[in-house]
């Protein structure tokens, strides 16, 4: 079967199937949204073939990797593929578009499915990445949710989210709550890159006539990165404030955090990066709360002396809008108050 035009990025959703023939760690790491993992050489065998190709050269990678690639792909051929009919399209793409997402473009076609090969490789859908958030970021109609330290601003977004309004969770796509204690147990953050095919694939979906609701945030959430455009476009946007009563907040964040007191002692390693800024007596106290899972009042003095002050000096400094905020009040941050505060926020808009 003759192959059509250069397949391009663009043209993705014409098909019935995504294929990433790369290695399972290059899949890991980052993929092209709903695609399936189907290597036509795994982790190991790359590694040999790279080796061989090193020390003995091209021919005898080529000859001892064409024995793996045509075992793994009549193993393909067996297995998941083994009842696809006759008029199956599937994009085949590896690292750049070569050898091994070739070879498999060439047997499935040598089968009889209009096979494609999408041209560049991961590496051209890395550069439409990087291209979609420069283009997107800038023009997005942000209303930055801001609030101190409880104020319950992630769950608000979800109560925006369920009311119809467009959300951008920046949190939920990092994996992480974005605070010195915001990482989730038994949750790995994604890569960096991972974190942009989602960040790019949500953008794309946005109507940019309407207001995108998203959470203040610093530069990196846990250990991401966030685009520099998106943290321009933040910082220049109308900002929304939820001010909750501070005992509010702090029933809040003893139900959010509840976790924390499962591990103490790793709760305790965490508080001790906080040493220059509190001193050592005070992180003692807090450790030695941390250890015996009293969150109560662990919360209490966290709050009052570590992010009070932190969100007080940050947001006029970062917010070019701060001056002109709109807050709305709350006494209570249950799941009926946090319903009222989104359509509060959404009325502003």
């Amino acid at each position: 079967m003759s192959a059509r035009g250069p397949i391009q990025v663009a043209d993705r959703h014409l098909f019935d199937c995504i294929i990433d023939a790369r290695s399972p760690s290059e899949f890991a790491l980052d993929h092209i949204p709903g695609a399936i993992n189907c290597p036509v050489l795994d982790d190991d065998e790359r590694r040999i073939v790279g080796t061989i190709y090193k020390q003995q050269g091209a021919f005898e990678a080529r000859r001892v990797g064409g024995a793996m690639v045509a075992a793994n792909l009549a193993r393909h051929l067996q297995g998941r593929f083994a009842h696809m009919p006759h008029d199956w399209k599937p994009l085949i793409y590896c690292w750049r578009g070569g050898l091994r997402s070739g070879s498999m473009v060439a047997w499935w076609r040598l089968v009889g499915w209009d096979a494609q090969q999408l041209a560049g490789g991961y590496k051209r859908w890395r550069q439409h990445v990087i291209a979609t958030l420069e283009a997107l970021c800038p023009q997005l109609p942000l209303r930055v949710v801001c609030g101190a330290t409880g104020s319950a601003k992630t769950r608000v977004l979800h109560a925006l989210a369920e009311q119809g309004a467009q959300v951008l969770d920046l949190e939920g796509l990092a994996c992480h709550k974005g605070s010195l204690l915001g990482a989730m147990p038994g949750v790995d953050q994604p890569s960096q890159k991972a974190f942009e095919t989602q960040l790019a694939t949500v953008l794309e979906g946005f109507d940019l006539s309407r207001p995108v609701f998203v959470e203040a945030e610093s530069r990196k959430i846990g250990r991401i990165s966030l685009p520099t455009a998106l943290i321009e476009r933040m910082r220049a946007s109308p900002c929304l404030e939820i001010a909750a009563s501070g005992q509010a907040r702090q029933a809040y964040l003893l139900r959010d955090y509840a976790y924390l007191g499962d591990d103490g002692d790793t709760l305790a390693e965490r508080l001790e990066v906080l040493t220059p800024l509190h001193g050592k007596d005070t992180i003692a106290r807090w450790q030695g709360w941390a250890r015996h899972a009293q969150l109560a009042p662990l919360f209490a003095e966290l709050t009052e002396l570590h992010y009070d002050p932190l969100y007080a000096r940050s947001q006029a400094t970062h917010f070019h809008q701060w001056a002109q905020r709109q807050v709305v009040h709350t006494d209570a941050l249950d799941e009926p108050a946090m319903a009222q505060l989104a359509q509060q926020l959404r009325a502003l808009t």
